[in-house]
């Protein structure tokens, strides 16, 4: 069996997170301080630590089968790779800020103005659809010190929190779209790596699947459990034991995390009793 090459960024929050879907998704990777490339032990994978920035040439060039990268990167170098999964992770937007200072009243404000940004390509499309003719300045890090030192009148970057902006004393005034970290396919790839990715793409989908979700185990009257039934989203069926109590049942389901609490609510007054919430692993359907 041939071996699939995994890029992702070398180092930073994107790194750890790659790292750990991998290894909750089972996949033992053996990497020393400062590797640059490492197989795993126990899955046909080897992972090479690259530049972000340089991870949508790799996979377009085919030097690596599959990355774990932003999609703001693929907007910006390689729109024509695929995305088989969005992965919930890295989540953050770009933006257009401007001096705290600045009347900002619509896009249109920005006609002829200096823009400093690491993202030409998305600055020149976004603006081109608006029909706003900028003057881009591209430059590879601390773009958001370019408005402050004269540099560009705003700037086009990387929004997460927005503490950077604020401390940088910019606002953000456009959100051009939101980016998370995404699983991503070059257009080389073998038919004998596709079958590993479709593997490496089910146990990965089972992770998300399960982070999502949580497992409910409650007791519930026998007369009960119908009423129950209808608020419980549940995979197939609920699955139902009876208690050593007549008259009463144990109810297991799985329940979305997000919409936890609401739903606990609504069990309780349908009569639900000494509910319990475990966390799941895996789910796989």
């Amino acid at each position: 069996m041939s071996t699939l090459k995994i890029a992702i960024q070398k180092s930073g929050r994107l790194n750890e997170d790659s790292i750990q879907i991998l290894k909750d998704a089972g996949i033992s990777i053996d990497n020393g301080i400062d590797q640059l490339k490492a197989e795993a032990s126990n899955f046909p994978l080897e992972v090479l630590y690259l530049r972000n920035s340089d991870i949508p040439q790799y996979l377009i060039d085919g030097v690596v089968d599959i990355a774990i990268v932003g999609d703001n990167l693929l907007v910006e170098k390689g729109n024509d790779i695929e995305v088989i999964q969005k992965l919930g992770f890295s989540k953050c937007k770009v933006s257009v800020a401007v001096p705290k200072a600045f009347d900002y009243k619509s896009v249109q404000d920005l006609n002829g103005m200096r823009i400093a940004t690491s993202y030409p390509k998305t600055v020149l499309d976004f603006f081109n659809s608006k029909g706003v003719t900028v003057d881009i300045h591209q430059i590879s890090g601390s773009v958001e010190i370019a408005p402050n030192i004269g540099l560009a009148d705003a700037i086009v970057d990387i929004v997460s929190s927005g503490s950077t902006l604020f401390k940088n004393n910019l606002k953000e005034v456009e959100v051009i779209f939101k980016s998370e970290a995404v699983l991503a396919v070059s257009p080389k790839v073998t038919p004998e790596s596709q079958k590993i990715i479709d593997t490496l793409k089910f146990r990965i989908e089972s992770v998300l699947r399960a982070r999502k979700s949580k497992y409910i185990l409650m007791n519930v009257p026998n007369d009960k459990i119908e009423a129950v039934g209808k608020i419980l989203p549940v995979l197939r069926s609920l699955t139902v034991l009876p208690l050593a109590q007549e008259g009463w049942s144990s109810v297991h389901s799985v329940i979305d995390k997000d919409t936890f609490w609401d739903v606990i609510d609504q069990l309780k007054e349908a009569g639900a009793e000494g509910i319990l919430v475990c966390p799941i692993e895996k789910m796989v359907l």
